[in-house]
C-alpha cells in the first residue's frame, strides 16, 4: 500500500451562496489507494470531492477558500487551467450518465476526441483498453455501435468509468457510484474499484458503511462540513477515536 501523497487539502472551506458546506478541512489522500469519504446526508461529502477537481466552482454562487494540492501544486492557483485539472482528476457520478445520443464506442472516445485523438487504430486500441479496465469489454465487444443507454444500469456505470479512464487521469473521484445499482452490479463495481487502485488514486463517497469497509484502505468521516476523523479504514471501523465516529458507524444516527 502506498504512503506517498497525491492530494492534500489545507484549511479547505466551501460555500453555496451564504451556506458553508465545508469548514477548514485538512485531509491527506495517498496515491494508489482507495480513500472512502463517509458521513450522513448533507455533511459535505459530495462538495468535498467536487472541490478536488474544481467542479464545485461550476455551481452558481459557489466559493472555495484554502488550498488543494495535487502533487504539491495548488490547483486553485491563478496559473492553473481547471480543464487540465479535470483531465487529471476524473469524476464518476452517482447516476450513470452515458451520453444519450452516442454509441458505446463513442461514449468512451468522447473525451479523447476533445484532446485531439481522432479515429483510427490508436483510438480503437484505447477504447478497447478502457472497456477492459472497466470490466465491460467482454460484455459489449460485439455491440459497440449500440447506444450507451441500451446497457443495464450497472453496465452504464462501468461505461462511465471507462469514459473517465480514457483521458488517462491520475485520480478518479466517485460520488456514490453504486447507489442506483442492484447488489450484483454493486459487487462488480466494488471489485473494479479495488483493481483500479493499483494504477490510480481512487476517492469514493459512500453512505454505505459496509461498502466503505470492503473497498477502502483509508476512511474520512465528515460531519456538518467538518472532518471529524481520518485514518486506516480498519482503525476507523474497529477502533474509532472519536465518539461521534463510533455513533455514526454503529448506526446511532445518520
Amino acid at each position: 500500500m502506498s504512503n506517498s501523497e497525491k492530494l492534500r487539502t489545507e484549511k479547505l472551506n466551501a460555500w453555496f451562496g451564504q451556506k458553508q458546506a465545508l469548514k477548514d478541512v485538512n485531509l491527506l489522500i495517498r496515491a494508489n489507494v482507495v480513500t472512502a469519504i463517509i458521513g450522513p446526508s448533507g455533511c459535505g461529502k459530495s462538495t468535498l470531492i467536487r472541490t478536488l477537481n474544481r467542479m464545485h466552482e461550476l455551481v452558481p454562487q459557489a466559493k472555495v477558500s484554502g488550498r488543494v494540492l495535487l502533487d504539491g501544486k495548488n490547483i486553485y492557483d491563478d496559473d492553473v487551467d481547471p480543464v487540465q485539472i479535470r483531465r487529471r482528476v476524473g469524476m464518476v457520478f452517482q447516476k450513470p450518465n452515458p451520453f444519450p445520443t452516442m454509441s458505446i464506442y463513442d461514449n468512451v472516445a468522447a473525451g479523447l476526441k476533445l484532446v485531439g485523438v481522432k479515429k483510427g487504430p490508436a483510438l480503437d486500441e484505447i477504447v478497447k483498453r478502457c472497456l477492459q479496465q472497466a470490466s465491460l469489454w467482454d460484455e459489449v465487444k460485439d455491440d459497440l455501435k449500440k447506444p450507451g443507454t441500451s446497457l443495464s444500469g450497472g453496465q452504464q456505470q462501468r461505461l462511465c468509468i471507462a469514459r473517465a479512464l480514457a483521458v488517462n487521469p491520475e485520480v478518479i473521484l466517485m460520488d456514490e457510484p453504486c447507489s442506483a445499482l442492484d447488489p450484483i452490479a454493486t459487487a462488480k463495481i466494488e471489485s473494479l474499484i479495488r483493481d483500479l487502485s493499483k494504477e490510480y488514486t481512487v476517492v469514493i463517497v459512500t453512505h454505505n458503511m459496509q461498502q466503505a469497509s470492503r473497498v477502502s484502505d483509508y476512511t474520512a468521516f465528515l460531519y456538518l462540513g467538518e472532518l471529524v476523523e481520518y485514518g486506516l479504514t480498519k482503525d476507523i471501523f474497529e477502533n474509532p477515536k472519536n465518539e461521534l465516529t463510533e455513533k455514526y458507524i454503529t448506526g446511532e444516527f445518520g
